[in-house]
């Protein structure tokens, strides 16, 4: 397992989808896989960085565990921010066009469908979202 902390910002998602592609590379995950797994962690920190410790700024980390035997990876989200379960959600009803969805749900609902696994908890103070994605 690898993690790294940063502040909770939107000119950080480069810096964590870096850290996380230097993970998948070294087990020459898929680019298809690869692409999925950027676009949730684009969704999943950006909300952090917007939403979690507004107006503050504040520390966001993310682990990434990759076993070279199981072609699994799992990438958790933690925070110290407000506690939000975007799992919540009531996903948006993408048979309406734009114009007539709401605004919002759209990202956390293609991260649902991209990824095998999403789960929510909070504890100890935090925020905890990990996704899987099988390789």
């Amino acid at each position: 397992m690898k993690e790294i902390t940063v502040d909770a910002t939107l000119d950080n998602i480069e810096t964590v989808t870096d850290f996380i592609d230097a993970e998948l590379e070294r087990v020459d995950c898929p680019p298809k896989a690869m692409m999925q797994i950027n676009i949730a962690v684009d969704e999943l920190f950006s909300n952090i960085a917007r939403y979690a410790y507004e107006p503050e700024k504040g520390p966001a980390t993310v682990r990434v565990e990759v076993d070279p035997d199981s072609p699994e990876v799992v990438i958790t989200f933690l925070d110290h921010g407000k506690p939000y379960n975007p799992l919540e959600n009531e996903d948006p009803d993408i048979t309406l066009s734009a114009e007539e969805r709401g605004i919002g749900g759209l990202g956390i609902f293609m991260v649902k469908k991209t990824m095998d696994e999403i789960e929510y908890e909070y504890r100890d103070g935090k925020n905890i979202l990990r996704v899987k994605k099988k390789l």
